[in-house]
């Protein structure tokens, strides 16, 4: 009894209850979840203006659209459920039918709980990037993770229903379009991240003359430096091309049994291209 895992330590007639009040409880938090995007939504676009909040619409508007198949996916779960139990436990009742399957339960308890704590972990995720204070890359995790629970969900549910079950194929046709919906905010959140960085690398607009004019030689800097750096690289592949011709005659020669020269690099292949004018 001490070496059972702690999450057995309920008793099994209450495991058909917990199965029930955690579906409910997932509910709820995906609703509190979409409650919570359309308040940052709106603060957002009192508090942003121009590109950021072009960035933030998108990335909240593509959270919006995965909650919603989050939703659909938990109450199409739910159904699929029932389903299950109404076919499978005969002249049992449904506490018995889920404590005869106790394993089974506590798996579809389990995928039901990482579903719901997926989509509080995004919701939260998206309020610290629209207010500046978070990692765009913590949107992108959150929606592979919502992804993986949502698979679970969907194989925990799998495992007892019926192969010609319309509620099963409703259920992955949710789980697709919940994997689509993540995708399209892990698009729209690199898209956002990539453009706010460019506008911020690229707006001079409240510099003095002097930082503009330390701006300009650190950059001409920057580009004297990369230029040699190019430069260099070409001398090492123009050299790493020469021992390439050389090696590849030496295996020509040894292949026919006779010497053959080996073929003189092009010339025009290691030119340079013109360098654009400094400033």
């Amino acid at each position: 009894q001490e070496l059972r895992p702690k999450s057995l330590d309920i008793k099994q007639e209450e495991l058909g209850d917990m199965v029930e009040k955690e579906m409910a409880s997932t509910s709820e938090a995906i609703e509190d979840a979409v409650r919570r995007i359309e308040e940052m939504m709106s603060q957002a676009r009192s508090e942003s203006s121009g590109v950021k909040l072009e960035v933030n619409e998108r990335i909240l508007n593509s959270c919006t659209d995965l909650m919603k198949a989050i939703r659909l996916l938990v109450m199409t779960s739910t159904n699929l459920q029932k389903e299950i139990v109404e076919s499978g436990r005969g002249a049992a009742t449904t506490q018995e039918f889920y404590a005869k399957n106790s394993r089974w339960t506590e798996g579809l308890i389990s995928a039901s709980k990482a579903v719901g704590w997926g989509a509080t972990q995004l919701v939260e995720s998206a309020d610290r990037v629209v207010l500046h204070t978070g990692k765009y890359e913590e949107l992108i995790v959150c929606s592979h993770e919502i992804a993986a629970s949502t698979a679970q969900l969907v194989a925990a549910s799998k495992v007892k229903a019926e192969k010609s079950s319309r509620n099963l194929s409703r259920l992955q046709e949710c789980s697709r379009n919940v994997n689509e919906m993540a995708a399209n905010v892990v698009a729209s959140t690199k898209s956002g991240q990539e453009q706010i960085e460019e506008k911020d690398t690229m707006d001079f607009s409240g510099m003095s003359l002097i930082k503009l004019k330390k701006e300009e030689m650190e950059t001409q800097v920057k580009v004297l430096e990369l230029e040699k750096r190019l430069e260099g690289e070409r001398v090492r592949l123009g050299e790493l091309r020469k021992q390439h011709y050389a090696l590849a005659g030496t295996y020509d020669a040894a292949e026919d049994g006779e010497a053959k020269p080996a073929p003189a690099p092009r010339r025009g292949i290691l030119k340079k291209p013109p360098l654009a004018q400094k400033p």
